[in-house]
């Protein structure tokens, strides 16, 4: 079960990535990631069995898989994508279906009706008791405006969340109560405070005021999903860098090993001629073994650019100054200026984050290229080697 956990964590991650619309600032990978964080929390402290362990987890990695085709009705489709990929893993009917019944646990106003659909929703609430729930808090809001173009004033804003935690929301199992309680009563007083002291600001402002004030919210709280999607994609792009190359070592080990074994066991029996018919076949053995190792090192090899940069390439906004092949052979006080310049300019921050998250997808394309082109002539060789030999042994 171990290994379907994990090939359903690559799955998410890369069908997140791959086919969820930006707009979900909320309902993405890293809420997703977060609500599995919070199934392990309360599964370590419950007495349920390693087999309902293992379904929590799953479920947790599916639930939301639906917003990739829909937010409406999100749960549903959520099940049909899950359906099709654990089938596609030969997982058994039973848990299936177990973990089709924990995604829809999870929509708005179910009641659940045992001890793991429990955990499940408390699971996707856990953020209500987080230190940060306030800024998470607003990418929900930030995603409604995107969405459901539902725009919320701040005041509304706080009185739905409260309505939220003080009447509609409970904790279901007793693990979650004990974990998350007294986080979710700390953040409702946050809240009502808020609350208490914006309606005593509104109630000594003029209508100019507000109207600033409501401006400025709306400049400063997009400004927190923007940087949360630039860190949760530069994040994936990493992970996703990691598992190609993880992928390409796995083949130069194996690789190198079938040269080691040919170069010792069988070249060294060409010398006798009543062997000849083993040359051919053991030359297209290794001439496929070779290819092999020689585009594995390609897609693992590194590029390092040239590493220097001018005031005139900062000043022009021409310098990445995010990626360490373009400052590497800088002096230290020439990297701080220019990263100060950098941080006083909004359009220029963005514009080196948005740039280091292309050439990142850039060397992923490349890198996944050749992986492909790796595999696919590892897979070729084997086949042709073995008929050829097949081949030199039948006339032999």
């Amino acid at each position: 079960m171990e290994i379907l956990i994990s090939k359903t964590e690559k799955f998410v991650i890369e069908l997140f990535n791959n086919k969820l619309d930006n707009k979900f600032v909320f309902h993405n990978l890293a809420h997703t990631q977060q609500v599995v964080d919070n199934v392990h929390q309360l599964v370590e402290v419950s007495a349920i069995e390693n087999r309902d362990k293992d379904i929590l987890l799953l479920s947790a990695w599916l639930h939301d898989t639906g917003y990739t085709v829909s937010s409406k009705n999100h749960e549903m489709e959520s099940v049909k994508i899950a359906k099709a990929f654990l089938l596609e893993n030969n997982c058994n009917a039973s848990d299936i279906d177990t973990i089709s019944a924990l995604i829809m646990a999870t929509k708005i106003n179910h009641h659940p009706n045992n001890d793991n659909e429990k955990i499940i929703r408390d699971a996707d609430c856990g953020h209500i008791a987080s230190k940060n729930y306030i800024q998470i808090a607003e990418l929900l809001r930030k995603e409604w405006e995107f969405t459901c173009n539902k725009t919320l004033t701040e005041l509304e804003w706080l009185e739905e969340n409260i309505n939220f935690l003080a009447i509609e929301h409970q904790f279901y199992s007793n693990e979650a109560s004990q974990i998350w309680e007294k986080g979710k009563r700390r953040n409702l007083s946050e809240l009502l405070k808020t609350q208490n002291k914006l309606k005593r600001e509104n109630s000594k402002l003029n209508y100019k005021k507000e109207e600033l004030s409501f401006k400025k919210n709306k400049i400063e709280l997009p400004e927190r999903g923007i940087e949360t999607m630039f860190r949760v994609a530069l994040r994936n792009h990493i992970t996703l860098s990691d598992i190609a190359d993880t992928k390409a070592n796995i083949l130069l080990s194996v690789n190198a090993i079938i040269i080691s074994l040919v170069l010792s066991n069988l070249v060294s029996k060409l010398d006798n001629p009543s062997n000849d018919y083993l040359i051919w076949p053991t030359v297209i053995f290794t001439g496929f073994t070779v290819v092999s190792i020689i585009l594995s090192i390609l897609a693992t090899r590194p590029n390092v650019t040239q590493g220097k940069f001018s005031k005139q390439d900062v000043a022009a906004k021409k310098v990445n100054l995010l990626f360490f092949g373009n400052f590497h052979k800088m002096a230290l006080n020439e990297f701080e200026w220019a990263m100060g310049e950098m941080m006083q300019d909004r359009d220029y921050l963005y514009g080196s984050l948005t740039k280091d998250l292309y050439f990142l997808g850039l060397v992923l394309n490349r890198k996944y290229k050749l992986l492909r082109l790796t595999y696919s002539v590892f897979m070729v060789g084997i086949v042709v080697s073995v008929l050829s030999f097949a081949v030199a042994f039948h006339y032999s």
